[in-house]
């Protein structure tokens, strides 16, 4: 007895050493991306089993973090950056070129950034039941004119990426006349959220007729639970495209680890489990190789696409034209 307990704390000693050997590649993102629901633990596994080390995920908010923390950052890699804030993480001069082939990518824009690597995508859009709107707004002027009794839930553009872009996106419809729509759509805003779980939980629980998402939410509740009553309304005007990224952090203590993580996200092993892992768009995989319900999902005609630039550039204007509205 006591030589089988010898032999058991040898061979724990024995495994917790060679975990510790292991070297550990760190990756900030945003909370939902390392959450159980969301694709952090598929690509963990994944990653690990290509690299036998330790992938470890730092989940919280992304870019504010890396900018606060500098040149002392512990993260080698960052992931889950949109290209509505990509002008600022470039301009801080912590990210390195990303050295990937972009040959691969599937999406509906051209792509030659060096810095900042593509791995999915998505319209923004307003989801609604259909058991309890029979006749959605069939256009963003008419979701403005729609009855003071319909119900939105949306996000703080001062907190939330999809809040920055349906501020984005009403700037881009809109332009002089977004703080007289946003006047408009007031009336029927029921809450601001500082986060989209937040709003699309109110909606799921029946608080809200209309959330702010995107147009593959659908696609989750087809999948996972096989209901088709969750659908994107889709306007004429287009829809706010955005992209999700990663980048390497110039200052990695782990260059060749955070290099193999750059070269995995294109490859179809990662790009296969986006759709179902994030509920949106992968970035390198032809729209043939997307699930069924990814197949079955309504997109938009128009496409409307601010450049890291513009986006940087309208902001400000977009979010107080937002805030004045809302405030009065």
């Amino acid at each position: 007895m006591t030589r089988t307990l010898s032999l058991i704390a040898t061979c724990l000693f024995a495994s917790a050493a060679a975990a510790q050997e292991r070297e550990v590649l760190t990756v900030y993102s945003p909370d939902y991306f390392a959450s159980e629901w969301g694709p952090g633990p598929k690509i963990e596994e994944m990653f690990e089993a290509r690299c036998t080390c330790d992938l470890q995920f730092k989940p919280g908010d992304l870019l504010p973090r890396l900018l606060l923390e500098g040149a002392r950052t512990e993260a080698d890699v960052a992931i889950g950056l949109t290209t509505d804030e990509t002008k600022k993480a470039r301009e801080s001069g912590l990210f390195a070129p990303h050295g990937v082939d972009l040959a691969p990518l599937t999406l509906p824009v051209d792509w030659s950034d060096d810095i900042f690597l593509p791995f999915n995508y998505g319209h923004t859009a307003f989801v609604y039941d259909a058991t309890r709107i029979e006749t959605p707004p069939e256009s963003f002027n008419a979701l403005l004119e729609a009855p003071g009794d319909l119900k939105l839930v949306i996000q703080d553009p001062r907190t939330s990426i999809s809040g920055l872009a349906l501020v984005l996106w009403v700037d881009a419809v809109y332009g002089d006349e977004a703080e007289a729509a946003w006047a408009k759509l007031a009336p029927k805003i029921l809450t601001v959220t500082k986060g989209w779980s937040e709003s699309y939980g109110l909606f799921t629980d029946g608080e809200a007729d209309m959330v702010l998402s995107y147009t593959t939410s659908p696609a989750y509740h087809i999948i996972a639970e096989d209901d088709r009553t969750k659908k994107a309304a889709i306007f004429p005007e287009g829809h706010y495209f955005m992209v999700e990224l990663a980048a390497k952090l110039a200052d990695t203590d782990q260059p060749e680890l955070a290099q193999a993580f750059m070269d995995f996200i294109l490859t179809p092993d990662f790009q296969s489990m986006i759709a179902t892992g994030n509920w949106s768009f992968p970035a390198a995989l032809p729209q043939e190789d997307w699930p069924e319900g990814f197949q079955a999902l309504d997109l938009p005609e128009t496409v409307l696409f601010y450049d890291e630039d513009t986006a940087a550039d309208r902001a400000p204007e977009a979010i107080e034209a937002w805030r004045r509205a809302l405030s009065q």
